[in-house]
C-alpha cells in the first residue's frame, strides 16, 4: 500500500534520512513501510534487486574522499569479472590512509592511498580507474582471470562487451606497466604480473581471450589477436580473424550465442568463412562447449598445423 504522504520528485528513488529531513519529511515518513532500507541511514522506494540499483541507494551515504574499488569497480566499468553478481556481494569502498574506512553491513571498507588511483564518475559513482580497478581486486583471482580483465582495459576495440554502455578511459599496456612498477607489491601482484606478459592489445572479447589462453596452456604457438585479411590490393577488408596463424593460413573464430542467434549475423558468418576458405584458409569455428571440453578442438588445430607445416 503506497503511504498518503507522497514523496517530493526532486528527493529522487534513494535517498538519505538526513536529505529528507532537509525538505521537511518528518521521521515517521521516512520509515514507514513502504520505503526499502537497504543501508543504515538510507531509504529507497524500492529493494535494490540489481548490482546499480544497489551502488545507488549506497551513494547518498559517501562521503569526499571516498570511491569503489575492487570487484565494485570492476562490475560498475563493466569489465568481465568472473562470476554473476549476487545481492549478498559486499559493496567495496576505499578512503585514503589518513581516514576511517565505512563501517555498514554489506561494505567492505579498504585504504587505498589517495595517489594511487585517479578518480572518474561512472554515472554519479565514484570509482578508481580501470587499471586500479583490476589492481584492486586481483586478491583471490586467477592469472587466467586477471589477464581476461587486462585485455578488457586495453583494447582499442569499439565491439567490446559493455564497452558502449559505460565508455573507459584510454590505457595501453605500457600504462599498466608503469602502474605495475608505481604499485610495487600489493595482493595478488604476483599473479597481475604473470597476467600482464600474457595480456594482449586489441581483444573483442573475454572469450577470445579464454580461447588464447587455452591454446597456450596446450603449448601450440601463440596465434594473432585480430588479423586481418585484405583483398589483392589491400583495399577491401575480407576478414577480421578471433585469432589466427598467418603464416599457416589457419583462422580460429569464437561464436557466441550472437552468431547463432541473429539471422544476418549467421549468413554473414557463413559468407566470410566461404571467402576465407576460397582464399586458402583452413576455419576452426568453436563454441562455449570447445572451452569446457578443450581437446577435440585442440586437436583439430594440431592437425590443421601439421597438414600446413608439411607444405
Amino acid at each position: 500500500m503506497r503511504h498518503r504522504i507522497q514523496l517530493p520528485a526532486r528527493l529522487g528513488a534513494q535517498f538519505s534520512i538526513q536529505q529528507a529531513s532537509s525538505l521537511g519529511i518528518r521521521r515517521g515518513r521516512t520509515d514507514a513501510a513502504d520505503l526499502a532500507r537497504p543501508f543504515h541511514g538510507v531509504r529507497s522506494v524500492s529493494p535494490p534487486d540489481t548490482f546499480r540499483a544497489r551502488v545507488d541507494c549506497y551513494l547518498p551515504r559517501m562521503r569526499p574522499g571516498q570511491r569503489f574499488v575492487g570487484k565494485s569497480a570492476a562490475r560498475l566499468w563493466v569489465l568481465p569479472y568472473p562470476g554473476e553478481w549476487q545481492p549478498a556481494e559486499e559493496l567495496e569502498i576505499a578512503v585514503p590512509q589518513e581516514q576511517s574506512p565505512p563501517r555498514a553491513k554489506g561494505v567492505r571498507g579498504r585504504h587505498l592511498r589517495a595517489t594511487r588511483a585517479r578518480t572518474w564518475r561512472v554515472r554519479g559513482a565514484p570509482v578508481v580507474d580501470p587499471i586500479a580497478a583490476v589492481f584492486s581486486c586481483a586478491s583471490g583471482l586467477t592469472v587466467a582471470q586477471l589477464v581476461v580483465l587486462l585485455d578488457a582495459i586495453v583494447t582499442d576495440s569499439v565491439n567490446y562487451p559493455g564497452i558502449r554502455d559505460v565508455p573507459r578511459p584510454r590505457c595501453t599496456l605500457d600504462d599498466v606497466g608503469a602502474r605495475l612498477a608505481e604499485w610495487g607489491r600489493f595482493p595478488g601482484s604476483s599473479s597481475v604480473r604473470k597476467a600482464f606478459g600474457l595480456a594482449r592489445a586489441g581483444v573483442e572479447s573475454p572469450k577470445e581471450t579464454e580461447t588464447r589462453l587455452v591454446i597456450l596452456a596446450a603449448g601450440l604457438p601463440e596465434p594473432a589477436v585480430q588479423f586481418e585479411v585484405r583483398d589483392g590490393d589491400g583495399s577491401r577488408l575480407v576478414a577480421r580473424i578471433d585469432l589466427a596463424y598467418p603464416h599457416w593460413r589457419i583462422a580460429i573464430e569464437y561464436e557466441g550465442d550472437g552468431h547463432r542467434t541473429d539471422k544476418d549475423q549467421w549468413r554473414r558468418d557463413i559468407a566470410r568463412q566461404r571467402e576465407l576458405e576460397e582464399r586458402g584458409w583452413i576455419v576452426i569455428r568453436l563454441t562455449q562447449q570447445d572451452l569446457v571440453e578443450t581437446e577435440p578442438f585442440l586437436r583439430r588445430i594440431r592437425t590443421a598445423i601439421a597438414e600446413r607445416a608439411v607444405r
